[in-house]
C-alpha cells in the first residue's frame, strides 16, 4: 500500500468513528485541595463533540483519496 492509500483509510475509518460515535471524553485534573495531610484531586470530565459535517467531510476526502490514487 502507498502513502495516499494509508492516508484514505485512516481519514474513512476517522469520520465513520466521527460519526458514530459523535465525540469522545477525556478527564483533567482542574484543583487539589489540600487539607493538613488529606490530598483531594478533583477531576472534571470534559466531552468534545464531533460535529457531523466534520465526520461525512473526513469520509468524503478519503474517498477522493482514492479515486485519485487510482489515477495516478
Amino acid at each position: 500500500m502507498n502513502l495516499t492509500r494509508i492516508l484514505a483509510a485512516i481519514l474513512i475509518i476517522a469520520g465513520a468513528l466521527g460519526l458514530a460515535y459523535g465525540g469522545f471524553s477525556y478527564t483533567e485534573e482542574t484543583h487539589q485541595a489540600n487539607v493538613g495531610a488529606l490530598h483531594l484531586p478533583v477531576d472534571e470530565k470534559q466531552y468534545v463533540n464531533i460535529p457531523v459535517w466534520a465526520g461525512v467531510s473526513a469520509i468524503l476526502a478519503g474517498e477522493l483519496l482514492l479515486v485519485i490514487g487510482r489515477r495516478s
